[in-house]
């Protein structure tokens, strides 16, 4: 196991019809001569095996099954965390497009943290939809910090905190919160922008109630979300002037988002004026995901239902066993406006079996 280095983990997985990853086979052949360790992480069943194995040819390709229930992506992380040679680990969706500069910047920020996270941003041309979707990156980024679909993670953290819940939705949002229960320091950097490649009109349709159920494991922002169907029926029937001003608010929010951080160079004003449509679908979205909740046990995914969208951070503390933490866990911490670097010893790290959960008491 080396320090210096950098893995990278893309899970992937294709159930029937493939096109062949084109372009991420191009993007990772870059960062493999580039020397980044690349591991893709293959959950894909059926005609999709033979392309991918074609595809993934040049890289270490991995493969790895899914029960009923379990978030086939975390269990490829997992799987893929054990497999790496580096400590510096950034784990992607198969749709971000990483350059070395800006992968080398990510995994730099681990000298500091336990984990990183960059912003994510749709690569031109656009087309409608992402300006749609770009919107809630950016009403995110106005109240505080968005998911994007990648992340950077120090093995040695993920190894000893036994890695993350396996049947949650908001997969990104339970590690970053396991980070943080297990000690951990997390690192934002939404000035860190990072391409990815745009959906499908079908993909994005298919995520607007997906997206919405995610909410169900932020309950702030779940009940500020259910409240607006209400309110904007409220605005419609007895005061039209007052639905103006919201709707105004809605645009003047997004462009804040855009504004900060030196978002405008890679967000296009467009997706701020698009920010009251996404509200809009929201506030329908968000009441079909408690329904699916409340009534059919959960959201469908990969033939299956998953019930959280992500663990609170009280339980997950609640949850861990070893405290504090072990010396090379706990390096980071902040002192006044600082950070302290405490001595490390290094040892081995053993891999734990693929869907290692938090241990409880």
């Amino acid at each position: 196991m080396t320090r210096d280095g950098i893995s990278y983990v893309v899970p992937v997985r294709c159930d029937s019809v493939c096109g062949g990853h084109h372009e991420l086979r191009r993007s990772l052949e870059q960062l493999r001569h580039a020397g980044i360790d690349v591991v893709v992480v293959d959950g894909s069943s059926g005609a999709a095996e033979p392309v991918h194995k074609e595809a993934f040819l040049g890289v270490r390709h991995l493969l790895v099954g899914s029960d009923p229930g379990v978030n086939g992506k975390v269990r490829a992380v997992h799987t893929g965390v054990a497999a790496v040679i580096h400590e510096r680990v950034v784990i992607a969706d198969d749709d971000v497009r990483f350059e070395q500069r800006s992968l080398e910047r990510l995994a730099g920020l681990l000298d500091e943290a336990d984990l990183a996270v960059p912003q994510n941003y749709f690569a031109e041309p656009h087309r409608w939809h992402t300006y749609w979707d770009t919107a809630r990156t950016l009403l995110n980024r106005a109240f505080g910090h968005d998911y994007p679909g990648t992340l950077a993670v120090r093995r040695s953290m993920f190894i000893d905190m036994g890695g993350y819940h396996e049947s949650v939705l908001f997969e990104n949002l339970e590690l970053i919160r396991t980070v943080r229960a297990a000690g951990g320091r997390v690192c934002w950097a939404p000035d860190l922008f990072v391409p990815r490649a745009q959906p499908t009109t079908s993909a994005f349709l298919r995520q607007r109630v997906r997206q919405a159920y995610d909410d169900l494991g932020q309950p702030v922002r779940l009940i500020c979300e259910l409240s607006l169907l209400p309110l904007f029926s409220w605005g419609v029937l007895r005061h039209r002037r007052t639905l103006g001003v919201g709707i105004g608010s809605t645009v003047a929010l997004a462009e804040l988002g855009r504004r900060r951080n030196g978002g405008r160079q890679v967000f296009p004003l467009r997706a701020s004026l698009a920010a009251p449509l996404w509200v809009a679908e929201r506030a329908c979205c968000v009441w079909v995901a408690v329904w699916l909740r409340v009534v059919k046990g959960g959201v469908l995914y990969r033939g299956s239902r998953l019930r959280e969208a992500a663990s609170p951070l009280g339980e997950l503390r609640r949850q861990r066993v070893t405290s504090p933490l072990p010396p090379h866990a706990r390096r980071h911490k902040a002192v006044s406006n600082g950070i302290v670097h405490s001595g490390t010893v290094e040892r081995p790290v053993d891999a734990r079996p693929v869907g290692a959960r938090l241990h409880r008491r």
